[in-house]
Parts: C-alpha cells; sequence; structure tokens
C-alpha cells in the first residue's frame, strides 16, 4: 500500500484540541492539513491550513473537501457514519466506518470484546422500562444506566443505587436506547493507545494510569503503577482489538484492573485521547505524531518513555493559573486557544516531568 507522502494535506475531521495537536504534529512532519467541522471558530482553526465550517450532513461541502485532501483521519469518534462512508467515495478515511459504528455503540462496543472473549463489565440492553427492570433483575444494584450513543465525560449515564430510581433513571436518559452495566469492583483505571497502519504494523504505547473527577479525567500517571505483567498483558489487549478491528489511525482502549488482576475493557476511541497527552513531552513519538505516521502508512515510531511523569487538565478558569504553571521546573504547558472557560471545559494541560 502506497504511503502519503509528507507535503499532502491531511483532512481532519472535527476541530477540538486533539484537531489542533493533529495539525501541530502533521505540520512538523511536513503535511498541510484542513479541518472540517460544524463549529464556528474552532480552535484547531488556529494552527490548520484550511478550515471548511459545515454540517457533517452537507454532502455538497464534504465532497469539496474530500477533494481537497489526500487523506481524512478524525479527532472526534462522534462524527456520523454517512459523512465517513461518503467521504470514503472519493480519499481514504482512516479509521473508517466500519470502526466508527462499533465505536459509537456502547453495545457493540461490549459486544465486540465479548466476541473477542475479552472481559467486560456484565452488560444488558435496554430498550424499555420494562427491559430496565429485568436487566437490574440480573445485574444488581447497584448499577450504572448509559445511553447507547454519544456519551462522554460522564454525559449519558446513570448510577442507579436502589430499585425506585429505575423509572427516574430512564427519563434521566431521555428513554434511549442504553445499556446497563453491573458495577465492577476495581482498583483503578487503565488506558493504553495503540496505532495500526494500513500495512499491519502495530505498536502500543505504555499503560497508564487515568484518575477521574466528577467524570473528567483529572491525571493521569505515567507509567501506570501495575506490575509489568499487568501492563503486557494490558498492552496486549489493546493490540488484539486493533488488529480485530481492523484499525488504520490510533485508538485508546481504556481499562479497568479489577480483583485478582483481571482487566476489564471499558471502552475504545477510535482517535488521539486526552490519557496520551503525556507523550508529547515525555515520549520519543507523540500520540499526534504517531497518528499521523498511521493514516499516512509510514513506519511507527517508538514508544519509549523519556520520563516519567504526570499530566493534569486544566479545566474551566484553571488557565488563569498559567504563570504559576510556566515557573515550574520540569513542567510544560499546553493551552488550546479555546474562549469561555466554562467550568469542567478542557482548556489545556501540563505535563509535569518526574526526572530524578
Amino acid at each position: 500500500m502506497a504511503s502519503i507522502a509528507p507535503g499532502k494535506t491531511i483532512g481532519i475531521l472535527g476541530g477540538g484540541q486533539l484537531g489542533r495537536m493533529l495539525a501541530i504534529a502533521a505540520a512538523e512532519m511536513g503535511y498541510r492539513t484542513h479541518v472540517f467541522c460544524p463549529e464556528a471558530d474552532p480552535c484547531a482553526a488556529q494552527v490548520a491550513n484550511d478550515v471548511t465550517i459545515a454540517a457533517y450532513e452537507d454532502q455538497a461541502a464534504l465532497d469539496k473537501f474530500a477533494q481537497a485532501v489526500d487523506v481524512v483521519t478524525l479527532e472526534f469518534e462522534n462524527v456520523p457514519v454517512a459523512a465517513c462512508e461518503f467521504l470514503a467515495k472519493t480519499v481514504p478515511v482512516r479509521p473508517g466506518a466500519g470502526v466508527l459504528r462499533i465505536a459509537q455503540d456502547r453495545l457493540l462496543e461490549k459486544q465486540f470484546a465479548q466476541k473477542l472473549k475479552i472481559p467486560t463489565a456484565e452488560f444488558y440492553a435496554v430498550d424499555s422500562l420494562a427491559d430496565l427492570e429485568r436487566a437490574v433483575l440480573q445485574a444488581g444494584l447497584p448499577a450504572i444506566l448509559k445511553t447507547r450513543r454519544f456519551g462522554y465525560d460522564g454525559k449519558g449515564q446513570v448510577k442507579i443505587k436502589k430499585p425506585s430510581e429505575l423509572a427516574g433513571a430512564w427519563e434521566a436518559i431521555g428513554r434511549q436506547s442504553a445499556i446497563l452495566e453491573a458495577m465492577v469492583d476495581f482498583k483503578l483505571e487503565l488506558s493504553v493507545i495503540v496505532a495500526r497502519s494500513p500495512s499491519g504494523e502495530v505498536v502500543t504505547f505504555p499503560a497508564v494510569e487515568n484518575r477521574h473527577k466528577n467524570h473528567i479525567l483529572d491525571e493521569t500517571i505515567v507509567p501506570a503503577p501495575i506490575y509489568p505483567r499487568i501492563a503486557k498483558a494490558a498492552e496486549t489487549m489493546a493490540r488484539k482489538m486493533a488488529q480485530q478491528i481492523k484499525l488504520q489511525g490510533l485508538m485508546a482502549v481504556e481499562m479497568f484492573l479489577g480483583a485478582r488482576d483481571v482487566i476489564y475493557m471499558n471502552e475504545i476511541a477510535p482517535r488521539p485521547h486526552n490519557s496520551g497527552h503525556w507523550s508529547i513531552d515525555a515520549c520519543i513519538t507523540s500520540q499526534f505524531t504517531q497518528a499521523i505516521r498511521a493514516v499516512c502508512d509510514l513506519p511507527l515510531g517508538s514508544t519509549a518513555i523519556l520520563s516519567p511523569c504526570r499530566m493534569k487538565n486544566l479545566l474551566g478558569d484553571m488557565i488563569y493559573n498559567y504563570e504559576r504553571y510556566l515557573t515550574e521546573p520540569n513542567t510544560k504547558l499546553h493551552l488550546y486557544g479555546k474562549d469561555d472557560p466554562k467550568p469542567g471545559r478542557k482548556m489545556g494541560h501540563v505535563t509535569r516531568l518526574l526526572r530524578k
């Protein structure tokens, strides 16, 4: 399969901070970038060569975009599958519609892992209140009700602690198709980012620990404080999923480390991931550079850690402390160029290198 050489144009679906960092990595490798998204004034457009502001359903705009780029990738997994299928008639889309179709649906995601004999939380499809009542009888309580689609950072999910909360939980998610997940008793949350090129080369980043506050990633610890055999098992799981889903590009696999060191797959995200931001400063190849290499079918880079580190998200008005972060030794500050620092909004991050 022919690689896409530097000097060509990479199309990016989505205009957020992940697209911004993809565009920066692409520019460092000599590529041009063209961002396509529906939001006005996207922060990725500040560093891209071109931008198209249009709805993902606008086929005329999609066709013009496809004619202007040499390959398409994404920074946002909730792009409509139909848009990717339309673009793929003209230009390679990596990851493609097949990967998105699974990643966008929590039920299909869990069923995919199940077919691969990868452990997950016990889960049940829920399409009505009666389904929910039956599922709770099998899963027990507490449990978590999650919409099948469009959930992130805790959105689209409700924890149910007692039977009297069932009807309210069903209303809270808008009576949408959902899954009920039994609670997993876990020690910590892990993630592994994996890259796979169209030629079939697969490389994983080291397993990291993720700590959340209010359902939003707060801090990533690199490497994860786990035994090497557990880290290897987590990386093997990510590699297996990438190969079986026929990934072309980058994907994060979120996991729980449970009792008896069982690793449970939680979710997949076929794009750069918040838990991989540390790699910009503390890895030979950043996740963003690796994504560009993968979608262009170039040799994948080393993921060796240069320094143990901790990455912390800067949410909302935390960015006003930027001068403090600039004075911290061995700390790298990254701001995303966003206005309106609302509570919980990801405005930037810092990576603290833990050098001796």
